[in-house]
């Protein structure tokens, strides 16, 4: 079976939402004079996103977006961290910092080479809004925004994948899922779409924090986007 769209996981394999968050918090503080490890802080609320969404697809909580999620998580922190009272658009503001995240060096160059051949397409537990806000802040150059939220569940629910390649109108095994995160990749391979894992081994920071796939285990194994294009047999 042909290839012939590409749907990619953003947080982590698309973007390094560490590094962008970290400078976000970290300026944060300094203006509400508040000392503290901003590794840690980004490390902790983005603990929250995994965990609220696990609530979700369970049942403990009705729908609620990533946006939600994470603010849930940040007003969490910041009591923990010790901040003074803080307006409610200064809140919403740093909130928003998931909207403003950092393309890695290979995404935007690797993606269009993609394009080339491929439909490319997010296929994200981050609500539309979101990516379509963070697309314009890194440029990066999708055909097609598609939201876990529109399956009304979140990854790695397998209806979330089968959506995907229903509204692209093409079978699963027309479908690549790219990600950097291996339960994101087995999830799409349990629901019938061809795989690909693209190391970041500087998601977490420290290569030895970084995921790593099991030998074999998937279509394609690649180091970065370019890489990917490379072994599609992307110009």
């Amino acid at each position: 079976m042909v290839i012939k769209a590409l749907v990619f996981d953003v947080f982590g394999t698309v973007v390094d939402w560490r590094t962008s968050i970290i400078r976000e918090v970290a300026a944060f503080g300094q203006r509400h004079r508040v000392a503290g490890d901003w590794e840690s802080f980004a490390d902790n609320w983005r603990e929250g996103y995994s965990s609220g969404m696990a609530r979700v697809n369970d049942g403990e909580v009705k729908w609620r977006n990533v946006d939600r999620i994470h603010r849930e998580r940040l007003d969490m922190l910041l009591a923990a961290y010790g901040f003074p009272k803080i307006a409610e658009h200064e809140l919403d503001q740093l909130n928003r910092a998931w909207h403003r995240l950092d393309a890695w060096p290979d995404t935007v160059e690797g993606l269009l080479r993609l394009k080339s051949d491929f439909v490319i397409s997010t296929l994200s537990n981050g609500h539309l809004g979101l990516l379509v806000n963070m697309a314009k802040q890194a440029s990066l150059p999708w055909d097609c925004v598609l939201s876990s939220e529109l399956s009304g569940r979140y990854k790695p629910d397998l209806a979330v994948y089968r959506y995907a390649a229903r509204i692209l109108d093409l079978s699963a095994e027309e479908v690549m899922m790219v990600a950097a995160h291996v339960f994101d990749v087995e999830a799409a391979a349990q629901a019938g779409l061809r795989t690909a894992f693209v190391s970041r081994p500087l998601e977490y920071g420290n290569a030895r924090a970084a995921e790593v796939a099991p030998a074999g285990r998937f279509d394609i194994e690649a180091t970065d986007f370019n890489d990917l294009a490379n072994q599609l047999g992307c110009a």
